[in-house]
């Protein structure tokens, strides 16, 4: 991908003395009171904003915090609490500035917090009047929002449209640069897991891979529904029988590419879900009518992490089991280990992915962990970003 990287700006000088606007995502969530529970985006954005402090340019950075109403301000809404822990962590006062939109006093070597954007009028709606002024607060437009790169919004998009330059910051470079590496320009084979509860939800992710994908391994109830629809029983395990048809059309659009979905060849079940309940492994061909299906069998979870050791390319999102509870999280277990093994260059994204990546402790054995849940699922959806789209745009002049 073609974009302006923020970090050749200021190595080049351009930023210096220039007003720089960066979108960042500071979404964190809090307790009842407006304390910050967990800070981690908040610190993945000191990076980008010390950039432009270093280069000398003045500084003005904003998020959304919530769901606030547009045009009806809250304390509960307020960046307040966010610029205090930013502060904080970066050894300086970061005035938090209201009613921002026409005019925004900053010198360079300052940085300031522009109050919540979803609370100005035609945020979300992308209002070409709203953009066109946020462009005329800066120079330069950062985009470091990944969370955020699947929306249409005039902090996100509108902006970036008419800022005189438009960049992507280090956070949505990284993001950009391993999306394009896992999928754009792929080392072969690619094998990608898709993992969840539902193939519904997942339908588009799984007809877009099947495409492009060496090997395609499905976990979870999807597994139990690809199952059903090469013939097998699953007992009274999670699955979508309305929706056999979808699951053969993408074995059969694997298949035509000398690929393959492959089925589970044993599981491991209990009749009850429940942590405590009683783990039993058995052949995928002798799941009982009483059985729940919560976890892949030791075999089948050697047999893919073959397959993962051999890949070239992993995309990753999904658990393949109930990997929660300890008896059911062996197939969980042994996919994340082999993905840490493989000298494949693996992107992993989505919530239950993180908590697995975390609780297997192998962080640093994964090429890239995306940090944008929603963004993440509709590139894998095949979709461009909005924020993809615009940067690309403006980057081609």
């Amino acid at each position: 991908m073609n974009f302006i990287r923020f970090s050749d700006l200021c190595a080049s000088g351009k930023a210096a003395g220039q007003r720089v606007f960066i979108r960042a995502d500071l979404n964190v969530p809090q307790d009842e009171h407006g304390n910050i529970t967990e800070d981690t985006r908040i610190r993945a954005s000191i990076p980008c904003l010390q950039m432009a402090l270093d280069a000398g340019a003045a500084v003005m950075v904003t998020s959304h915090l919530g769901r606030p109403v547009e045009g009806e301000f809250k304390p509960a809404d307020s960046l307040a609490p966010v610029a205090k822990r930013l502060g904080e962590l970066m050894g300086r006062e970061i005035p938090v500035i209201a009613n921002w939109v026409d005019g925004v006093e900053v010198q360079p070597g300052q940085l300031v917090m522009l109050e919540n954007c979803r609370l100005n009028k035609g945020e979300k709606k992308n209002d070409e009047a709203l953009a066109r002024k946020l462009a005329a607060l800066c120079d330069i437009f950062v985009h470091d929002a990944f969370g955020t790169a699947h929306r249409a919004e005039a902090s996100t998009y509108g902006i970036a449209q008419y800022a005189p330059i438009a960049s992507a910051g280090p956070l949505l470079a990284a993001e950009m640069d391993a999306i394009s590496k896992a999928l754009a320009n792929p080392r072969r084979p690619l094998v990608a897991i898709v993992a969840g509860s539902k193939v519904s939800t997942k339908l588009t992710i799984l007809k877009a891979l099947s495409a492009n994908v060496d090997g395609l391994i499905v976990g979870g109830g999807i597994a139990n529904t690809f199952m059903l629809a090469a013939g097998l029983k699953i007992g009274k395990s999670l699955a979508e029988p309305d929706l056999l048809a979808e699951a053969s059309a993408v074995i059969e659009a694997m298949k035509a590419h000398g690929a393959e979905v492959p089925i589970p060849t044993d599981v491991v079940t209990a009749k009850t879900f429940a942590a405590d309940a009683l783990a039993t492994v058995k052949r995928a061909t002798e799941v009982e009518d009483d059985d729940l299906i919560l976890d892949i069998g030791p075999e089948t979870t050697a047999k893919l992490a073959a397959q993962l050791k051999a890949a070239g390319t992993i995309v990753w999102n999904g658990p393949v089991g109930v990997f929660e509870f300890e008896a059911f999280s062996k197939g969980t277990e042994g996919i994340a280990r082999a993905i840490a093994e493989s000298s494949a260059f693996s992107i992993a994204g989505g919530g239950d992915t993180l908590a697995a990546i975390a609780k297997y402790g192998i962080e640093k054995d994964v090429g890239y962990i995306s940090t944008g849940g929603g963004a993440f699922l509709e590139v894998l959806e095949g979709k461009i970003l909005p924020a993809f789209e615009i940067l690309q745009k403006r980057a081609a002049g």
